[in-house]
């Protein structure tokens, strides 16, 4: 049996590695879990004690086969978790992480079959995020391009954002950005504001939230085209 605190590091790893590819360093495993890069260290060593990670020295950690495995089923418990907060007990999608979090590591088998079955044994969480089926088969993590990589005029749609800060959550929400939102992007300002336009008007998004929003071309407009408009235009 591992410890909720081993689980979180093989967790952490799966997720910056889905992100920005293996190896994954010591000083991004100790920023994403606020630790010190001496107890991140520690921690490593008994991972890959155990088979859980490959390390490259001077370079980082990659999780083995067994790893992975490890981190898809908590990334599973994860999911589903935060699914079932927002649909079943209305909670807000900025504040699921951290209850999710705390449940993580301590739902039987049979609360995640109950759980995905209740759902309909969903295929993402409310933030676009994959959940891992009951196989624990590899997914693909990416969700598309970063917003702040494309350029006016792109049409695109929101895939997936980062549920790791509430309060960029909140601002999302209030902007009427979520998953499955199409978008415009009308202006990129010198220092890294993005403004795009979508169904509720124009939204001002600051370099890192656009940062953190995944996105895909949008289909090509059609008669039920949803593209967002300007009502001046009209």
């Amino acid at each position: 049996m591992l410890s909720d605190v081993m689980e979180d590091y093989v967790k952490a790893i799966y997720v910056l590695q889905s992100e920005e590819g293996p190896p994954v360093s010591t000083s991004a495993i100790a920023g994403y879990l606020d630790k010190t890069p001496p107890s991140v260290t520690d921690m490593l060593g008994k991972l890959a004690d155990r088979g859980l990670v490959d390390r490259e020295p001077y370079k980082g950690v990659e999780l083995t086969p067994e790893g992975e495995a490890v981190a898809l089923e908590v990334v599973r418990h994860h999911r589903l978790l935060e699914a079932f907060l927002a649909e079943q007990l209305d909670y807000d999608w900025s504040e699921v992480h951290d209850e999710a979090d705390a449940l993580e590591h301590h739902i039987s088998e049979e609360l995640e079959r109950r759980m995905a079955a209740v759902l309909g044994n969903p295929d993402v969480d409310p933030h676009g995020d994959p959940i891992p089926s009951a196989d624990l088969e590899p997914i693909e993590e990416t969700g598309g391009a970063r917003l702040a990589d494309h350029a006016v005029g792109d049409r695109l749609v929101v895939t997936r954002v980062s549920d790791r800060d509430d309060e960029e959550l909140e601002y999302l929400a209030d902007a009427g950005i979520t998953p499955g939102t199409t978008i415009e992007i009308i202006d990129v300002a010198p220092f890294g504001l993005v403004t795009v336009r979508t169904p509720g008007g124009e939204q001002g998004l600051p370099a890192e939230i656009a940062r953190s929003i995944r996105v895909e071309e949008a289909p090509e407009s059609g008669e039920n085209d949803d593209r967002p408009r300007d009502v001046d235009a009209i």
